[in-house]
């Protein structure tokens, strides 16, 4: 036993932090699939494309991630489909990380001089393969620094997969605080454990930031 808590509690403990990273992967890679359309639809020179995907972004970020978690999977049960806590929490952050990460890019997408396309066109190069082999590569080395911030939130943000009974580091933290009553110990170690997840992700986005605009 290690500060009142038991060795069996803290390996508890490591399980869920593992789940936590897990999700935080799930919604990276799924607003990634999902947020990168968002982002292209958002520049496009279609009004129709660039409303609704604004419509989509400002709804999202409208409306709290935890609300999205019970939507998500207290809607689709109510539809008649059994959900479990993992597949409802990877969709709500799916939804989440999407719209954020598809705002970022589409901001990233702008950053590049409209010379650029220009350019381009002069070459006769057609536009997906403008926007694919001219804009995006320049686009992604702007978009890492924030992209890479953005995960610390992705990260924090699984906490609230709780209100939905999904295991990860804070559903953990509060099962075995509720056993051993010693919040402070427990809440703790979590919160280290948190930091020292999100600690290397920032120092990364600042390292990148900073070559960023050495070469710029």
């Amino acid at each position: 036993m290690i500060l009142g808590v038991s060795y069996d509690q803290w390996l508890y403990m490591l399980r869920g932090t593992g789940w936590t990273v897990a999700l935080s992967l799930l919604g990276f890679f799924g607003g990634t699939l999902v947020g990168l359309p968002i982002a292209v639809a958002g520049v496009s020179k279609s009004r129709v494309a660039r409303v609704l995907s604004a419509i989509y972004v400002k709804l999202i970020q409208g409306i709290p991630l935890p609300v999205v978690m019970f939507l998500v999977y207290f809607g689709i049960s109510f539809a008649g489909y059994n959900l479990s806590a993992l597949a409802a929490a990877a969709i709500a952050m799916t939804l989440y990380c999407s719209a954020f990460l598809g705002e970022i890019w589409r901001g990233c997408i702008q950053s590049i001089p409209q010379a650029q396309w220009e350019a381009a066109e002069c070459l006769a190069m057609g536009k997906l393969y403008v926007l694919a082999q001219v804009i995006l590569p320049q686009a992604l080395r702007v978009a890492i620094p924030p992209t890479v911030t953005f995960m610390v939130q992705i990260v924090k943000n699984t906490s609230y997969a709780i209100v939905i009974g999904f295991f990860e580091l804070t559903y953990t933290s509060s099962v075995i605080n509720n056993s051993t009553s010693r919040p402070f110990v427990v809440f703790t170690v979590a919160a280290v454990v948190y930091f020292a997840i999100c600690y290397p992700l920032s120092l990364f986005s600042y390292r990148m930031e900073r070559k960023l605009k050495k070469y710029s």
